[in-house]
């Protein structure tokens, strides 16, 4: 009896804290939803997710429920949860909305998650919002969605209108991007585009940076042929970057993978890139086989390659590259030249920014190159900025450091 009624004095405190959080609708319909926000004169938060999307499980479970999301939240929008994905384990709730869900879509180009959409009172919709956010940023973010001057359809809806001057051009443009609208975005741009006497200002070469994704963007005529104005803009090498990440995601990434899973053309693919981009061939070559051959584990080739990629271009290496590189090293070659030349790859990784990942390398490597008791140092620096599994992960590796232990392969 004592045990019955402890749990029925729990009860309404459980109700409490599930109520403290965003309150989304349940068992009704798109059409159900939009009758009530219009009796309540609210608007629609619309939580488009799918099952496998760990930025949407983040959001379910640390953000919803939160009292100050909750509080803002339910005073002002009817909430909803649409699943677009399908899976065998839906349930009849979810499967109600599967007409609705692929409408959805369909209609407000949906390609990221998890994307936010937001209606007004009368059903139309008003703004979008991609990705997580911590409390406070998702409160703000839902805020600018009540404003009329911040939302992001009225001004497409100005743009479809036939408004066309340039500070609103590029001011859309930049929040139809922002917004992952990018079909949107790029005829915007385009429009904004056709207007500019000069591409070489700072505010237009910074503009078409953001728009150049591919060979026929108008921009990319700009990198290609004229890096020394774009670089004075954008930095040193910025422009040859681009061209470079145009380049592979056209003309070589398409040919890695083989119907018969048999290994590359690579002859083949640096003659066309040679004939297509001369300047570029060889080193776009190099990186791509490094690229390769650290995504299908061929430890061999990996080693190889960022081997000779280092020696001819690893001064143009950003740090994010120089670390893993480095790891692959240590991961996979046990030569003590090699080690050596990783290790000043490593520790020019963190020279400006001491990340507690990129210093954990340097660590590791230092330890296998037989350099024991600076690696404790290094690891112990590393363990020491870092928090959470990654800290536990650094207390483990130097515990093994401690001891001797060879763990790797």
């Amino acid at each position: 009896m004592k045990k019955l009624l402890l749990l029925a004095s729990w009860l309404p405190l459980m109700a409490v804290a599930q109520d403290k959080g965003m309150h989304f609708e349940h068992g009704t319909s798109w059409a159900e939803v939009k009758a009530k926000a219009k009796a309540e004169n609210k608007y629609i938060f619309v939580d488009c997710y799918t099952t496998w999307c760990g930025p949407c499980k983040y959001m379910s479970a640390n953000i919803f429920p939160q009292e100050s999301v909750g509080n803002f939240m339910n005073a002002r929008y009817i909430n909803v949860k649409v699943q677009m994905d399908q899976t065998d384990k839906d349930g009849e709730d979810v499967k109600k909305w599967y007409t609705d869900a692929r409408q959805i879509e369909k209609d407000y180009s949906i390609r990221a998650y998890p994307t936010f959409l937001v209606f007004g009172p009368d059903g139309q919709i008003v703004d979008r919002q991609v990705g997580g956010a911590d409390a406070e940023q998702f409160i703000e973010r839902c805020a600018a969605s009540l404003e009329p001057a911040k939302q992001y359809y009225p001004q497409l809806a100005k743009y479809q209108g036939g408004q066309r001057d340039t500070a609103f051009l590029r001011k859309l443009a930049y929040l139809a991007l922002e917004k992952y609208d990018q079909a949107n975005a790029n005829a915007v741009a385009k429009d904004y585009l056709s207007q500019q006497k000069d591409l070489y200002t700072p505010v237009n070469i910074n503009f078409v940076s953001k728009f150049t994704q591919s060979s026929k963007d108008p921009g990319f005529d700009m990198f290609l042929h004229h890096a020394d104005k774009v670089n004075k803009v954008l930095g040193a090498g910025k422009a040859e970057e681009k061209v470079l990440a145009i380049a592979a995601n056209e003309e070589v990434y398409p040919r890695l993978r083989t119907k018969d899973n048999t290994a590359p053309d690579w002859a083949g693919i640096e003659k066309d890139v040679k004939a297509k981009y001369p300047a570029i061939a060889e080193e776009l070559i190099l990186k791509s086989k490094v690229r390769y051959y650290v995504f299908t584990k061929d430890a061999d080739h990996a080693v190889t390659s960022i081997v000779a990629y280092m020696k001819k271009y690893g001064h143009k290496a950003d740090p994010q590259s120089l670390n893993e590189y480095a790891w692959t090293i240590f991961e996979k070659c046990n030569d003590a030249k090699c080690i050596e030349e990783a290790l000043e790859w490593s520790k020019r990784s963190f020279k400006d920014n001491e990340i507690p990942a990129f210093m954990d390398t340097y660590a590791n490597l230092l330890y296998k190159a037989g350099k024991k008791s600076d690696a404790l140092v290094w690891e112990e620096k590393a363990m020491n900025k870092a928090d959470g599994d990654e800290k536990k992960n650094y207390e483990s590796t130097l515990e093994k450091m401690k001891k001797g232990e060879k763990y790797w392969d």
